[in-house]
């Protein structure tokens, strides 16, 4: 996974000396829509720009995919000690996986990647829930860092990804897409909080992680909502904002969660 672009991590590189400061986003632009369309557009505008995550060279590395999937596993066990939301815990995969897409980690330096998990939960707190614990309760078993420590390696990744934490997730996308496959039917019981730990599920897996998040919150959608809406069917309905080759995605996608359920 090692090039030019990318740096490795050592114990060095967390001797960082700035302040933690604000973890808020970007200024933009408040602007007014006309309809849900318009805003889904500029959604999806501002996801091309974005880009998705390069998790390609990650899945050749089988180190990586080990500590990844460790890391994770720790992100969802302590979410749900901790009483996190679902948007928390996928926030703090999106930061894991985007930080592993331009840093490089040693299979010697296991004790980096449990680190790392733990900053990602950290700042995906400090951006998701109204109350943050102490760093110190983030800490368990063999997650056991001074609070000092676990600073220096939010900022390292905070400085990594150039302090731009507000980005897109299948979760700004899923009233819409409920919406738009629903029509006029009422949607199933409980359909949001089913999304929701269906996209949560998912994020396992690194191959669903390298597509737009509103693909991936479209194939969440469709699977708790309509699982025999055609390909056909589907263009109808978000043609006009999906470009074309989404939709095998969009399939593609679904029959995968279908196949590992939800």
């Amino acid at each position: 996974m090692e090039s030019s672009s990318q740096s490795m991590l050592s114990p060095n590189s967390l001797l960082c000396k700035e302040d933690l400061g604000s973890l808020a986003c970007e200024d933009e632009e408040i602007l007014v829509y006309e309809n849900d369309d318009d805003y889904i557009q500029t959604l999806l505008d501002k996801e091309i720009r974005d880009g998705v995550s390069q998790m390609q060279d990650l899945l050749r590395n089988s180190w990586i995919q080990r500590g990844r999937l460790e890391g994770i596993d720790y992100i969802l066990r302590k979410r749900e000690v901790l009483g996190f939301g679902v948007q928390t815990a996928y926030a703090s995969v999106a930061y894991l996986d985007r930080f592993l897409s331009i840093r490089s980690i040693d299979a010697e330096q296991s004790w980096a990647m449990r680190l790392l998990a733990m900053a990602c939960l950290s700042l995906a707190a400090k951006m998701e829930e109204i109350r943050v614990p102490a760093l110190s309760e983030f800490c368990v078993e063999d997650y056991n860092f001074e609070s000092s420590v676990i600073q220096r390696m939010e900022l390292l990744v905070l400085n990594a990804l150039g302090w731009k934490m507000g980005s897109l997730t299948p979760f700004s996308f899923t009233t819409f897409f409920t919406s738009k496959f629903c029509d006029n039917n009422s949607p199933p019981k409980n359909w949001l909080s089913r999304v929701k730990e269906v996209i949560l599920t998912s994020v396992r897996d690194a191959k669903i992680m390298c597509h737009r998040q509103s693909v991936i919150s479209a194939a969440a959608t469709l699977f708790v909502v309509d699982q025999e809406l055609t390909k056909d069917a589907l263009h109808l309905k978000i043609g006009c904002l999906t470009p074309p080759h989404s939709f095998n995605s969009y399939h593609f996608l679904l029959q995968f969660i279908s196949r590992n359920g939800d």
